[in-house]
């Protein structure tokens, strides 16, 4: 329970009954706009893949996946972290054309997650990616897909309080933009979770780049994989929770390595050893289309929009004994 935040005075703004539908409701909204706006399409995601793929996260941007052996077919088969990897292929395989994507529902666990009122060891996502032209592999179409996705979440907010005329949460759809080194330099003594907080207390719609190489304090920001993003053209979108008064992070994503960004950053995070795994030999053998993608919280944004003030009010999961005495005590229904 160390990082448990009970605000003064909480009280869900929805019946359980109510909650229940209005989950339902962001849940079929919510991936129904992205879709519309981002030209997707919704495919069947996989809950494992083989570790000798590569199509899953490198672990220096997350913790190890959970893997186990499939005898039968002389496998070792891990559960995803993400499926920006596979997706990728995906949209070579499912012949995608320019301009068009996919999406899909991703639910793994990350048992190295230390669970607070934000984060759960269990994950649920929809990641997306997007068939794009070399020619869009700059900073404007990237900061044009953000304003994109930020309207979607918008509008998706409106249709929420339609319904339900309780919750009152209105996101802001101004997105300031800041790179993280800018941000660093901003709040030089702050720790970058801090930094978060602070911008998006002052500007409540975020989106940080440039994420992943290291600052001039000599550490990155954050992790990310090097095999995925350009750390060039990403970034993190933020909104302010008013509810816990923090930084409430929805989204990774960006445009993806081409082979000279892979080389570069396989080379700058040490992991070179995975260059002969198939998705980097794909990609170096130009097999693979030029895309854009991100994974965006699904429990995280319903919590955000419902005004909970823990994840455990919006998703299953298993908590703490002093977590649940706790919020048993303020009378937070857990699920």
């Amino acid at each position: 329970m160390s990082n448990l935040i009970i605000p003064e005075g909480y009280r869900p703004r929805l019946t359980s009954g109510e909650l229940q539908r209005a989950i339902t409701l962001i849940r079929q909204e919510f991936p129904r706009r992205l879709a519309d706006c981002l030209n997707l399409r919704e495919v069947r995601a996989p809950l494992f893949v083989d570790h000798a793929s590569g199509f899953n996260e490198t672990p220096i941007a997350a913790g190890p996946a959970v893997s186990f052996d499939i005898p039968a077919i002389n496998a070792h088969a891990e559960l995803v972290h993400s499926l920006s990897k596979w997706a990728r292929v995906a949209l070579k395989r499912y012949e995608f054309k320019l301009g068009t994507g996919l999406y899909a529902s991703v639910h793994t666990i990350r048992p190295d997650v230390a669970p607070d009122n934000m984060r759960s060891v269990y994950v649920d996502q929809w990641d997306w990616e997007k068939h794009i032209d070399p020619q869009n592999r700059e900073t404007q179409y990237l900061r044009d897909t953000v304003r994109d996705i930020v309207t979607c979440i918008c509008d998706s907010a409106e249709a929420l309080r339609k319904a339900f005329p309780a919750v009152t949460f209105r996101p802001d759809r101004d997105v300031y933009f800041l790179t993280a080194q800018e941000l660093e330099d901003r709040f030089p003594e702050y720790t970058p979770e801090e930094r978060e907080t602070e911008i998006c207390r002052l500007h409540r719609t975020v989106f940080l780049t440039n994420i992943g190489p290291a600052l001039n304090s000599g550490a990155p920001h954050a992790l990310r994989a090097p095999d995925c993003d350009d750390w060039e053209l990403n970034g993190t979108l933020f909104m302010w929770n008013p509810v816990l008064k923090r930084a409430c992070e929805l989204s990774t994503m960006g445009i993806r390595v081409d082979a000279d960004a892979l080389r570069r950053q396989l080379a700058a995070a040490n992991r070179e050893d995975v260059r002969f795994l198939l998705f980097h030999q794909m990609l170096l053998n130009g097999d693979l289309p030029q895309s854009i993608g991100g994974g965006i919280g699904a429990s995280r944004l319903c919590m955000l929009l419902l005004e909970a003030c823990h994840i455990g009010e919006v998703q299953v999961g298993l908590w703490d004994a002093e977590t649940v005495r706790a919020c048993e005590e303020a009378e937070i229904p857990l699920l």
